[in-house]
Formats: C-alpha cells, structure tokens, sequence
C-alpha cells in the first residue's frame, strides 16, 4: 500500500493544480490615460506593478478613475533607465531613483520641483475635464487653462501680472503645453503650497504632496500610500523633479522604494530634501 500513496499524492496534487485559475493579467484600467503619450505602455511599467507593497502591507484603497488611481497606473520607463536633467546630462545622484517616469523633461529648465507636481495634476485633469485646469501664480493670479484656449493669457510688468489677449484655439494636448510654460515660469513651491490644503501626515493618500514652500522650496509627490491591517503602519511611494530641471522620477531609501510613514518624529526625510511633518498638503 505504501508504494501507492506517492503515486496517489502527485495524482491528487496535479489534478488540484490543473483546477487552480492562472493568475490574473495584470490591465491598466481602460479609463485611465494620459495624454502626453499615444500609448501608455505595458501595465507592468507601472509603480502598482514595480512595487509591490512592504511585507504584511497592502495598498490603500482608491477610486476608480481618481488622481490617485491615475498615479498608481503612472507609465513607468524601464527598469535600469537612468534620470537626466532637461539638457540630455545625467543627474549626479542616481542612488537616489527607483524609477524614472515616461514622460518628457521639456528643453529648458522650468519643469523643477513644484512644476512636475503641477504638470502631472495638469495632465490628470486634462484627461477627465480640461476645464477644471487652473493654478495660481506667486502673484495669486488664477490661471485658467479655459480662458487660455478661449484667448486670454498674460504678461508681468514688474511684479504684476497683466491679462493679455492671445488668438484662441482649440483645447488640444498641444494648447495644454504652451499654457504650462508661463505657469513654470511664475507659480512655484510658494503658490502651489498656498493653493493646497494641509493634512496631517497620519491621513497621507495618493496624490498629496510634501510641499516646502519658499526660495529655495521643495515638493514631493505622494505616488502611492500602503498600510498594515494589523500595525497600521504606513508607507508611501515619492516622486520629484529637482533642480535643474529633470526626469520625474521615484525616489528610494537605501533599502526600498518606499517611504515609512511617521507622524511622531519632526522631519519627513527624503533623499534631497528634509520636510516638517506638518508639510503635507492635499489638491
């Protein structure tokens, strides 16, 4: 009987494998787009795909079609890809990135800290509802991407901003892209900062942003959020731009990609950048 149970054991062990569904493909949800690119690549150059939550973690739940379903899906560049700033040369500090976004840097160095936050909030909202596309310059000019295309823009004259005429055009991708150059050029930590509201640091989600207003300043963006059912400790996955102006990239400590959430100690440390724990705000 013996030399029957192995034989029996296997048969038993392929016949459950045979009735175990394969594991499900991984698909970037079909209402998510983003717009800059004609196709937003393979579901696996995805920070959802890349980075798998800490151990014992999960991610925190999100909206279908939400900025922070958006940016969990963001299009990644391969593994290996190395961050540049806008000229083509190489950061300096590549031990710091876990993943470079696959999106463009632009020819000039306006897309830094605070304008990679706006770029990507921008082309989140132009693919739900290019109308609700506003920030507000240093000034506190409120900048509508609707009055842009509809013919209205403006020019600073010593430190006051001026509403000028343009030709109008269409609401098109490209028309999204020269609206953005003077936004660069005159918002920045100190507006962006000012539009948002705080949150504190223990109710972090997808899509808030560490945000050090001021010359020099700082922003991060908060890609991703994991937490432990059991602890409830958190984690949460960063991206930046930095200066001079440079890939958007994920951020990594020297173990992981990401980010312990600690709301008790005075300073959130990243790489390039030390943030209050009261510096987190929210779109």
């Amino acid at each position: 009987m013996r030399r029957l149970l192995f034989p029996a054991l296997l048969l038993a062990n392929l016949l459950a494998a045979a009735a175990t569904p394969p594991p499900a493909v991984l698909t970037r949800p079909t209402a998510l787009t983003y717009p800059w690119l004609p196709e937003a690549g393979p579901a696996t150059l995805s920070p959802l795909a890349r980075f798998p939550p800490p151990a014992g973690c999960r991610r925190v739940a999100v909206a279908p079609g939400s900025w922070g379903e958006w940016l969990r899906w963001l299009p990644l560049l391969p593994a290996g890809t190395k961050a540049r700033h806008f000229d083509g040369t190489l950061k300096s500090r590549q031990e710091v990135v876990a993943a470079v976004v696959n999106i463009d840097v632009g020819k000039t160095d306006l897309q830094q800290c605070a304008d990679a936050v706006i770029r990507l909030r921008a082309e989140y909202l132009f693919s739900q509802d290019p109308n609700k596309i506003h920030f507000h310059l240093t000034t506190g000019y409120d900048f509508w991407f609707s009055d842009y295309v509809a013919g209205k823009t403006f020019k600073v004259k010593g430190e006051t901003v001026l509403p000028t005429p343009k030709p109008a055009e269409a609401p098109t991708h490209a028309a999204l892209a020269r609206y953005l150059l003077p936004t660069f050029g005159y918002a920045g930590t100190l507006s962006l900062s000012r539009e948002l509201r705080r949150v504190p640091l223990a109710q972090v989600q997808p899509g808030d942003v560490l945000i050090h207003g001021g010359a020099p300043g700082h922003a991060v963006l908060v890609v991703d959020v994991a937490e432990n059912p059991v602890t409830h400790e958190k984690f949460m996955l960063l991206a930046q731009s930095y200066m001079p102006a440079q890939s958007i990239h994920l951020l990594r400590t020297e173990r992981s990609a990401w980010f312990k959430v600690e709301p008790e100690e005075v300073q959130v440390l990243t790489p390039e950048w030390p943030f209050e724990t009261d510096e987190l705000a929210r779109f």
